[in-house]
């Protein structure tokens, strides 16, 4: 019965993922066209995959026995979850579509990352099995989740508010967070060619943090590798042999997971050039082509919705990621506190949204002031759930 579950909960969200690519189609009709049909087929597809998604979180969670919030592909996904319903709950409220224009490529791109890692339902590991698992994680999510739509709203009103064609260093940050949307796009894509497609494996043995001799399979050339990690190959039976695979000779402490570094790096390098070309292509910035998508939105209404957003959002972030998170530390090491580098991530976040309401409400930091520090948040987020998590060991490793 569970495997049942399981496969049902994985068809139910890969359905739920097509649904809302394809109502990314009569959603953009719609701004065009005189009849609301359009808009009201794009809403009614994107209510079903927001309740295909909550149903494969219903029976992951029946199938497993604990929250599907344990490991990056669950937390990737209910993230996803949570976008969709900030959308939805948005849409409604202030009754306006356009925001879905940017958070349902967001919600379909995390999917696609949370995609890259293992869907297989593990048993939780001891630090894990507790009730504030699913206290802690399903809150920070819903932040999250509630934290996009600002970040959403933001970038839309700087696409409208700042000339594509301008020579400042407004429209010049704008291009480069492009560039970095682009630079994700490559890491997903590069991932999944070289990984699922070309099948690329190159393993490497080292000794990891805590003392143990672990393998480590690299899908793309090692530029950076892990300190004493020698090349072998899988002999069967779990015995390798030594063998020569390609290395540039740069080795880190394993305090960083130079495995997904060496992704990252990759990705970083791959994304410049792809970017070059598409400029090359374009013959114009990158913000030129996404600025009539913007061309309709209500900048004050783009200015309420990144306010209101961070003032729902920010009291459950600091909730669930330091209130909930210290007493869940304390239980499980006991200590409160311990600069773990998520926990300090998670300070930092919260302190960026506590001088963000601060200057919001004391200093008139409104308009376009507001939506660059509402981007900048969410991009503090991404790091967190990119860089934090994969590439600096620590006590959330697992995650």
């Amino acid at each position: 019965m569970d495997s049942i579950f399981l496969s049902a909960s994985d068809w139910l969200l890969y359905t739920a993922f097509l649904l809302l690519l394809v109502s990314l189609v009569p959603l953009g009709i719609s701004f065009k066209a005189r009849s609301k049909k359009p808009e009201k087929i794009a809403i009614t597809m994107i209510i079903v995959a927001f309740i295909f998604q909550v149903l494969y979180f219903v029976l992951r969670w029946t199938a497993t026995g604990h929250a599907p919030v344990s490991n990056m592909y669950e937390f990737i996904a209910t993230f996803s979850i949570m976008m969709i319903g900030g959308f939805l709950v948005t849409y409604f409220y202030f009754k306006t579509k356009i925001i879905g224009v940017f958070a349902i490529p967001l919600s379909l791109l995390l999917i696609g990352y949370g995609s890259l890692f293992s869907t297989d339902a593990a048993p939780l590991i001891p630090a894990l099995q507790s009730s504030w698992l699913a206290i802690h994680v399903i809150t920070v999510t819903l932040s999250y989740g509630i934290l996009s739509m600002s970040a959403v709203a933001g970038l839309i009103y700087l696409l409208k508010a700042i000339p594509a064609d301008e020579k400042s260093k407004r429209a010049s940050a704008l291009e480069m967070i492009m560039a970095l949307i682009v630079t994700i796009l490559v890491y997903i894509a590069t991932t999944v060619v070289m990984q699922g497609i070309v099948g690329y494996n190159d393993e490497f043995y080292y000794t990891d943090q805590q003392g143990q001799n672990v393998v480590a399979e690299y899908h793309l050339p090692s530029l950076v590798n892990y300190q004493d990690a020698v090349a072998v190959e899988n002999a069967g039976e779990n015995n390798y042999e030594p063998t020569e695979h390609f290395h540039t000779g740069i080795d880190l402490p394993p305090i960083i997971n130079a495995q997904s570094l060496n992704t990252v790096v990759w990705s970083i390098i791959l994304g410049v050039i792809v970017y070059g070309i598409i400029r090359l292509i374009l013959r114009k910035r990158i913000i030129a082509l996404l600025k009539p998508l913007s061309n309709k939105a209500d900048l004050h209404l783009m200015d309420e919705i990144g306010y209101r957003s961070v003032i729902i959002g920010f009291p459950i972030f600091a909730l669930g990621g330091i209130f909930f998170a210290a007493i869940w530390a304390q239980i499980a090491w006991s200590r409160f506190w311990g600069w773990d580098p998520k926990e300090t991530w998670a300070f930092i976040t919260f302190m960026f949204y506590t001088i963000f309401l601060h200057l919001r409400l004391n200093r008139g930091y409104e308009g376009e002031k507001s939506a660059w520090l509402a981007v900048i948040g969410f991009l503090l987020i991404i790091f967190n759930l990119i860089a934090i998590n994969l590439i600096v060991a620590g006590l959330h490793s697992y995650a």
